[in-house]
């Protein structure tokens, strides 16, 4: 197995995303950079300039048109894949730490850190809307009061998301957009609404009275669940680093700084499987073709320096999905593995080797 070393950043690695196809990876790192390359031979294709910090997240929409990064400079940008070009700033009050398209690739999502006094938000911008993003106004947001989100992604169909926390719980958010009721709708629009009452040839005022109110419990229901918490679970004792999904959407798998990787159901959040290692987990991959798992992670970053590569454990761990057990390791790493992946082929695996490699 003959490595390809991609060298285009100066700081180390943040997260890394192949597109659907596999046919390009994206890089971003704690220094302003954003980078494209040909996964096929590790030559780079392009940069997208244009943040003053940290970019902490990256992610393509479906075909690979838009590219979506959010950074410490407190924007979050949308970029034309092929041309580099920025499409859309949108300023926050905080670090974005997460980003993520749907899988239509029309709705975007992004969640901010809890510093400097401000609340950590989650928030939906409909791309469809110009109106939303010229007005730098999301259609629905949603405060997490207690921990800051550390990690995030789509859920199935887009009808939630998944999002991990500082203190190690998992949330499941409802991403829907609530409809209006008929009332709100009347009030808001001044039009003539005439409900048609007959039921199946009745039309007492007791079966009237009984299908208006279970229409506005209806309503009421479903203006209820856009943006609260669906589920919730705490399989973690500390901070959940990654998240990612498996290619049907219906498992993921997280990584904690609590030493283990572990498996959930995408609708239910229903721990599966436990994966443990002796040192803090950053990342962790689905193979979308074998049963197989790998890890990254290692040492704290702040102790490297005094360790050496063998003691840090810094190699690329393999386990088994179904038993638990590990296979195989990947040598070679300098540092801790901040973000690993895998290409979508299921043949190839990339990860962060050092610092801005």
């Amino acid at each position: 197995m003959k490595p390809i070393l991609l060298q285009g950043h100066e700081r180390s690695i943040t997260q890394i995303k192949y597109n659907r196809e596999g046919d390009l990876l994206f890089t971003v790192a704690k220094d302003p950079i954003v980078n494209v390359w040909y996964s096929v031979n590790g030559e780079r294709l392009g940069t997208y300039m244009g943040h003053t910090g940290a970019v902490w997240c990256v992610d393509a929409d479906w075909d690979t048109k838009h590219v979506l990064t959010g950074s410490a400079d407190n924007s979050c940008r949308l970029w034309d894949c092929e041309t580099g070009k920025q499409l859309a700033l949108l300023k926050t009050n905080s670090a974005v730490r997460t980003c993520g398209f749907d899988f239509g690739g029309n709705i975007i999502m992004f969640s901010t850190d809890k510093q400097m006094g401000y609340q950590c938000f989650v928030s939906f911008f409909d791309l469809r809307d110009p109106s939303q993003i010229d007005n730098n106004e999301p259609y629905m947001k949603i405060p997490c009061n207690d921990s800051k989100i550390t990690s995030a992604v789509w859920g199935p169909l887009g009808e939630c998301i998944i999002a991990g926390h500082e203190s190690g719980e998992l949330n499941q958010y409802s991403a829907k957009r609530s409809q209006p009721s008929v009332e709100g709708a009347l009030s808001q629009g001044g039009g003539v609404y005439i409900k048609p009452w007959r039921i199946n040839g009745a039309s007492s005022r007791k079966e009237r009275t009984s299908h208006r109110q279970k229409e506005q419990q209806r309503q009421r229901h479903r203006v209820k669940k856009s943006g609260e918490v669906l589920v919730n679970v705490k399989e973690h004792s500390r901070q959940i680093n990654d998240i990612q999904l498996s290619r049907d959407m219906t498992m993921f798998v997280t990584a904690s700084k609590d030493n283990t990787a572990k498996l959930f159901d995408s609708t239910t959040l229903e721990h599966q499987k436990t994966f443990r290692t002796e040192r803090p987990v950053n990342s962790a991959a689905l193979s979308p073709n074998y049963d197989h798992v790998v890890l990254g992670g290692g040492q704290e970053a702040m102790d490297v320096t005094t360790t050496s590569t063998r003691i840090g454990k810094f190699e690329a761990r393999f386990f088994h999905l179904a038993f638990e057990e590990e296979f195989g390791r990947v040598k070679g790493h300098f540092g801790p593995i901040n973000s690993v992946a895998f290409h979508p082929d299921g043949k190839r695996q990339a990860d962060h080797l050092r610092s801005g490699v």
